[in-house]
């Protein structure tokens, strides 16, 4: 709202309102106000919480210091989703087709997780919303990105950025040559000539083959969001795991925005650029200064606990941002923790039904799934946990970076 305000005044010549146009500014005044919201709003927020009694009902699984957790206010991705929203409203284009897709991603699945957590806490049903809802619900949301990202015309890409040889204030550059095109097209990291067109898949159905390319493009979108929410979702374990590493995520997945829509950037990269994806920064930004203020009352000992409200917004987030900036096929290198998270329990379970089936009493490969409860068993301290998980998504995120050159 902000935006189109100083807009206005910028056409009116009034000093100084030009600098609203520049993403990099209000992408800096989106994290601070996001961090200035989740900290200072967050503590009411918490409070109000507590004096509704919408507290943490603790399953008994024999960890240390698990029994300390219970009564501790749940629903505090209600803090992170609106400290995101606000300065989104206010400082991002809001006609941007990015941008209302990532509104609508943070309301679709904010309002999932905000079910499930109301059903295990005022229906006091441990279970909260059954799994096939959830699902439901995540290919809903898969369906809705994935036509809007096929069929929506502003969503393009140019791989041919030109000779860049025109400046001017709104959009810093435009260049001469290179066309912009619907397409398929996603990036496969660490390879030379790294573009692949999923409608390639379909080349055996000879000419027109593009034009089916939703086949395959859509049923991938849905596969890639419910993955990546199921992934954040079985993260937020213990205080401060979820929320840490997804900000070191999503702020890679930020730099990868930026220069994806900036032709300047794009063009020295040699990387697909992508009209229009630049204005996800700002979002970005907001969603890193949300997650980081949250971390204030989520660091060991947590005053507040995110709950599904929080962890399946965080990972439909990062899989649509992903997906948008064509780089999904990094998802298993970016999002690793969130990968080994749901390999530890897909592996556990997988691996107990079938050696109950082949010796009549089930074997684990883990002490306990997902994987951060299994240190915990073995000892280690939750912050310690948390640390050098962090320390890992540090890693994966730069290793992700790197991908812009090492190819």
């Amino acid at each position: 709202m902000l935006y189109y305000l100083f807009e206005y005044l910028n056409r009116m010549d009034v000093p100084g309102t030009g600098v609203f146009q520049y993403i990099t500014f209000r992408s800096g005044m989106a994290i601070i106000l996001s961090l200035l919201i989740s900290t200072v709003f967050g503590k009411r927020i918490i409070n109000f919480l507590r004096r509704q009694q919408i507290g943490e009902t603790v399953r008994e699984l024999g960890l240390e210091g698990q029994s300390q957790k219970a009564g501790t206010p749940t629903m505090g991705g209600l803090i992170i989703i609106i400290s995101t929203l606000i300065p989104v409203l206010l400082l991002a284009k809001l006609d941007n087709i990015y941008v209302m897709l990532l509104i609508v991603t943070t309301l679709w699945m904010g309002t999932i997780g905000f079910i499930d957590d109301y059903i295990k806490i005022f229906k006091k049903d441990k279970e909260g919303l059954k799994g096939k809802f959830k699902v439901v619900g995540q290919i809903g949301l898969g369906l809705i990105v994935g036509y809007i990202l096929y069929f929506h015309p502003s969503v393009t890409v140019r791989t041919d950025t030109g000779r860049i040889d025109i400046f001017n204030t709104t959009q810093n550059v435009i260049s001469q040559g290179g066309l912009e095109e619907k397409s398929t097209a996603t990036t496969i990291p660490f390879f030379k000539n790294n573009e692949f067109d999923y409608a390639e898949i379909l080349s055996f159905m000879g000419d027109g083959y593009q034009d089916y390319a939703w086949l395959i493009f859509i049923p991938i979108v849905i596969f890639i969001i419910t993955a990546v929410s199921n992934g954040a979702n079985l993260t937020d374990g213990i205080d401060g795991l979820a929320a840490g590493t997804s900000a070191i995520s999503v702020l890679a997945l930020g730099i990868f925005a930026f220069v994806s829509g900036n032709i300047i950037f794009s063009n020295y990269l040699n990387i697909m650029y992508i009209p229009n994806s630049g204005e996800m920064t700002v979002y970005i930004a907001a969603f890193v200064g949300s997650l980081i203020g949250f971390l204030w009352y989520n660091t060991y000992p947590a005053s507040v606990f995110m709950g599904d409200t929080g962890s399946l917004t965080i990972g439909g987030i990062i899989a649509v941002l992903a997906i948008a900036v064509r780089k999904e096929l990094l998802i298993p290198v970016l999002c690793g923790i969130f990968l080994a998270e749901n390999l530890s329990v897909v592996l556990q379970v997988s691996y107990f039904k079938y050696t109950k089936k082949k010796y009549g009493e089930g074997r684990r490969i883990f002490l306990m799934s997902p994987l951060h409860h299994h240190y915990q068993k073995k000892g280690y301290h939750e912050s310690k946990i948390v640390t050098r998980f962090w320390i890992v998504a540090i890693l994966l995120a730069i290793f992700s970076l790197v991908s812009l050159k090492l190819r």
